[in-house]
């Protein structure tokens, strides 16, 4: 028998906040690809999220700006840098819709450092630059030490998204992540406004980090770009899944 499917959860306000993170200058890059080839990859308790019997993988550079602890306001220099991250959907068994993340590159020690330790997310330290000339930005991330992996992504941007599409909604209104942490699976959740997107045209890409995150190569181009200004973000208490498998 199939099983009933998830119904999905709408986020709650985020009322005590651990931690605040803004988002700037975002691309989103997604590719489909089969659920049954990614959901080994997830953690335990959680199922691959679908739209139309498909999942994504994504590759997502951008400016971290203003991370702190609590309500804000936030470092103006230790919580600024770039990050790119290669993410999947997933979903659990109370409905939560989420992030894993794969890899996340930032070009900052500490914060990196701090992720990999302290929340079991899988942060690298990597040389990294964000530049915009007009309308074009370029992302370009090189990892330390593994020379051979990296990535580069053009992208001119676009005029404002007035009512994002099912499949652009599904990419990008995530509200929170799903990590093992210790031996368990964790959800955290995060609270920001809607996000003001732009549509985007990727002008050049040549990336090493979906490949070595353990994913299927990309097949062609991305079916979705998407640029956004960014958002402000903040992140509720973690908890643990009441049932893994």
């Amino acid at each position: 028998m199939e099983p009933e499917p998830i119904t999905t959860v709408t986020p709650r306000p985020v009322r005590r906040p651990t931690q605040v993170q803004g988002w700037h200058e975002l691309t989103f890059l997604h590719w489909p690809v089969e659920p049954e080839r990614v959901a080994g990859l997830l953690p335990a308790g959680t199922r691959p999220d679908t739209l139309d019997g498909v999942t994504y993988v994504g590759l997502v550079p951008f400016l971290m700006r203003g991370v702190g602890p609590g309500p804000g306001p936030g470092l103006p220099y230790l919580g600024s840098f770039c990050e790119t991250n290669v993410r999947l959907y997933s979903v659990d068994e109370q409905g939560r819709r989420g992030v894993v993340f794969r890899s996340l590159d930032a070009s900052r020690l500490l914060p990196a450092l701090t992720g990999r330790l302290g929340f079991g997310v899988p942060y690298l330290w990597s040389s990294m630059r964000v530049r915009r000339e007009g309308g074009t930005v370029t992302y370009t991330c090189r990892r330390r030490g593994r020379a051979a992996v990296g990535s580069r992504a053009v992208v001119r941007t676009g005029p404002p998204i007035a009512e994002p599409s099912p499949l652009e909604h599904f990419l990008t209104a995530r509200w929170g992540l799903h990590a093992t942490w210790h031996g368990r699976t964790m959800y955290q959740p995060n609270e920001h406004p809607a996000w003001p997107l732009h549509r985007a045209e990727l002008l050049d890409l040549d990336d090493d980090l979906v490949a070595a995150a353990g994913l299927p190569e990309p097949a062609g181009p991305p079916v979705s770009v998407l640029w956004s200004p960014g958002v402000r973000v903040r992140f509720g208490w973690p908890s643990l899944l009441r049932h893994d498998r």
